[in-house]
């Protein structure tokens, strides 16, 4: 299994509302670069357990995976870990933390490992995390401020 790699950066709302956000898994294709998602499973509350996606992966091609997710108490964020994948992606693990600077503050760090399903350098998958990393705290801030 390859290394993680980090991002991070300070979102203008609380933990909460962050959550929602990154809980409503069917709304990802409108602001994450996922094609198209399926909720396969639920678990307490209505959180998505087990979740289905389809990505497209620059150079590589189609990847579908399904991810089973784990979530912190008081809303400090997410894990998660493939439990099936094809394509261009063989394996999949990775974090939200979330911590609350202040009132209107939230410090997010996204933590992701991602095997490909063919081999290539590591400097470029790497490079490839990164890219998915800064696309998704983007995306994410974007969201979540209504920028």
């Amino acid at each position: 299994m390859s290394e993680q790699t980090e991002g991070q950066t300070v979102i203008n709302a609380s933990a909460a509302e962050i959550m929602d956000v990154l809980t409503d898994f069917e709304a990802y294709p409108e602001w994450a670069e996922v094609k198209s998602v399926r909720v396969l499973e639920r678990g307490e509350g209505g959180l998505g357990t087990k979740v289905h996606f389809e990505v497209e992966v620059p150079v590589l091609g189609a990847a579908s995976y399904t991810l089973a997710y784990r979530y912190a108490p008081a809303d400090g964020g997410m894990s998660w870990v493939s439990t099936q994948a094809q394509g261009a992606v063989s394996h999949i693990s990775g974090e939200y933390l979330l911590s609350q600077v202040d009132d209107r503050e939230t410090k997010v760090i996204y933590r992701l490992s991602v095997d490909l399903g063919v081999l290539l350098p590591g400097f470029v998958r790497t490079q490839g995390e990164r890219r998915v990393i800064e696309n998704a705290l983007d995306g994410l801030k974007g969201r979540v401020e209504g920028v």
